[in-house]
């Protein structure tokens, strides 16, 4: 892509001047995608897209639109500015929308030193199709395995700019590349099925793909078998790779937007004890190759580090402009901004203190329990905090993993859960939401 996407956020801010807004905002996006699918030692699927995407918020006075569009043409910007005006004039008030003042805006206008963009040539599909044939053959490798479901490697780059009436202005890019492996053991009723995948914003970080092949082929292989576990009430030790998850509902519950709606079950607890007193959440939008990671958010404002929670205690909300004013507070800079929709607040990269003890050795401390490796559906009470969600994974007694299990569910209360968690040491530090296995206690399991 060659557009020039200064040009075309300055063009829709023109338009929307002269079609009555008294401020604006324009986000232009453009990216490339190759992805590949391999099935059966065979090219199964291949696929390449390019696009360019423009994006328009209008006020008038105290009442907002947005529109967006794919058509760069004159006309099509015109005709974007005038609906977009014509929808605000029709929009409820709002005497909390509107741009940043001059003296808020980020000074810096540019992604240098973060390292978001590979500076590598953009793979040949050939290439991603051998990654993608060398994990599925590696998952083959694994004794047990019937199949592979599929193997696919993917990459993707693109530019975002975003411009204001305020006076901002400024862009960066972004690269991924991911593979992942999905592989089945067992047949009939008795098939199952597990994936491993890694996302890397550099190519030359991804892990290698037989390794890859072969941690999905170990995965999936060790379900098999898999039962209900018994009901009743029982800690349970929520693997790394979804104890994300738990901390997920607590960014929603500390988020601007429920706050500020009064729906949220941490609505009430600024100031008072979230988390386990030695246990900090930490928000950084600066970290290195990082696929969160921001030098200024969608309102232009510069993102910083903070913690959401300190030594066990709420200390913020995310907010974005807009939910700052509704509270009496200033934003965090945390606003995200798509070429469709206004901004609204969203989380940066998030670490959660790590503890000294392995996951093994959390497995040994809960004796007889659960410990969860995957999720399915979710079932929470905004206001209140209940919890309830379908799990599977391993059933664990005297300290060792005894026997799969599926087709449960654990439930419990957020508030709870949350100020009971162990972490373990294996994070994976990449990922933007960096939490390790987490052992929760006294939840209650729904099995057999």
């Amino acid at each position: 892509m060659t557009a020039d996407l200064s040009l075309l956020t300055q063009r829709l801010l023109d338009a929307a001047t002269k079609a009555g807004a008294t401020a604006a905002d324009a986000i232009a996006v453009d990216g490339t995608s190759i992805s590949v699918d391999v099935r059966a030692g065979a090219l199964e699927q291949a696929e390449r897209a390019e696009g360019l995407e423009i994006g328009l918020r209008v006020l008038v006075g105290a009442r907002q639109a947005s529109v967006s569009a794919s058509d760069l043409s004159d006309r099509t910007i015109a005709e974007m500015a005038e609906r977009a005006v014509m929808m605000a004039r029709e929009a409820p008030e709002d005497p909390h929308v509107g741009l940043a003042e001059p003296g808020q805006l980020s000074e810096i206008r540019d992604a240098k030193g973060l390292e978001l963009e590979d500076p590598a040539a953009e793979p040949a599909p050939s290439a991603l199709e051998d990654v993608a044939r060398d994990a599925e053959a590696a998952a083959l490798a694994v004794e047990g395995i019937s199949m592979v479901q599929s193997a696919s490697a993917t990459y993707g780059r693109r530019r975002i700019h975003l411009a204001g009436t305020n006076g901002f202005e400024g862009g960066y890019g972004r690269t991924d590349t991911s593979l992942s492996c999905v592989a089945i053991t067992g047949e009939g009723t008795g098939m199952e099925r597990d994936y491993y995948g890694e996302m890397r914003v550099f190519a030359a970080d991804l892990p290698d793909a037989a390794e890859i092949g072969r941690i999905a082929g170990e995965r999936t292989v060790a379900r098999l078998g898999a039962k209900k576990p018994p009901t009743g009430a029982y800690p349970v030790l929520y693997d790394e790779r979804v104890a994300a998850s738990l901390i997920g509902h607590l960014l929603q519950a500390t988020n601007g937007t429920a706050i500020a709606r009064g729906a949220s079950w941490l609505r009430d607890a600024m100031g008072e004890e979230v988390l386990p007193p030695a246990l900090s959440l930490h928000e950084d939008p600066h970290r290195l190759r990082a696929s969160a990671s921001k030098p200024f958010d969608g309102e232009g404002l510069r993102t910083r580090a903070r913690d959401i929670v300190a030594n066990g205690m709420l200390t913020g909300w995310t907010l974005d402009l807009a939910t700052a004013r509704k509270l009496g507070l200033e934003s965090t800079a945390n606003a995200a901004r798509g070429t469709s929709s206004p901004p609204n607040p969203s989380n940066h990269n998030i670490a959660l203190t790590q503890g000294t003890q392995s996951r093994d050795d959390l497995i040994r401390e809960m004796g007889t329990g659960l410990l969860v490796t995957s999720m399915i559906g979710t079932s929470i009470n905004q206001t209140t905090g209940d919890y309830s969600r379908g799990a599977s994974g391993f059933w664990v007694e005297n300290g060792e993993i005894t026997y799969p299990v599926n087709e449960c569910t654990v439930a419990g209360n957020l508030r709870d859960m949350l100020r009971t968690l162990v972490p373990a040491n294996d994070a994976r530090l990449h990922l933007s939401r960096v939490v390790p296995s987490c052992l929760v206690e006294g939840l209650t399991i729904a099995g057999a």
